[in-house]
């Protein structure tokens, strides 16, 4: 018979409760190991191994776990594509308008409802210390911070989109084509002009 700690592994590593009960681990014996130290407890619900390396980006990680069909946006995204020197003090995810808003008291997080078009365009899966974690593209990103430029502040918008000009990966015309999904191309275009 299998041990809680080879199914653990068996995991990846992390596991959420409710998977961990699936797998027959009752909740005494999830308390147990946490208490033995043989497994933390990353956030509610959500436990891995303590032997695993420390985590990088426990913000994302935590969120993706907590929220798996949520997607990093906004000034989060743009710190995890390297265009922005801003630090974010909260992790910005979008949601599709039928879904409930997602609350977690650590870390932050303020949660956009997005029309499903939008939600679903441009979302690519990263791998952050095993945990597949969904966020929007350079792209998209730069789309949908310049339709919330009022709430985040076009000084970070406008320096993210000087930084994305200076990567190889410098794409006006896939950065329009999102621009129009989020309707707000006629107000990024004099800026990409600028840039060309």
């Amino acid at each position: 018979m299998e041990s809680p700690l080879e199914i653990f592994r068996r995991h990846g590593g992390q596991m959420r409760m409710s998977e961990a009960l699936a797998e027959g681990i009752s909740r005494y014996m999830l308390y147990s190991l946490r208490d033995k130290g043989l497994i933390e407890q990353v956030t509610r619900g959500v436990y891995r191994l303590a032997d695993l390396p420390p985590i990088g980006n426990p913000d994302l990680v935590t969120v993706a776990l907590r929220f798996p069909n949520a997607v990093i946006c906004l000034v989060s995204a743009l710190a995890w594509h390297g265009l922005t020197t801003q630090v974010p003090h909260e992790v910005s995810v979008a949601v599709s308008r039928s879904s409930r808003t997602p609350s977690l008291d650590f870390p932050p997080v303020r949660a956009h409802k997005f029309a499903d078009a939008v939600f679903n365009a441009g979302v690519e899966e990263h791998q952050i210390d095993g945990v597949s974690v969904r966020i929007y593209s350079p792209e998209k990103t730069l789309a949908d911070c310049f339709k919330f430029r009022n709430q985040i502040g076009m000084d970070v918008v406008l320096e993210a989109l000087k930084l994305y000009k200076s990567q190889k990966k410098f794409s006006p015309g896939a950065v329009l084509e999102y621009a129009k999904l989020c309707r707000v191309d006629k107000v990024m275009w004099p800026y990409l002009e600028a840039l060309l």
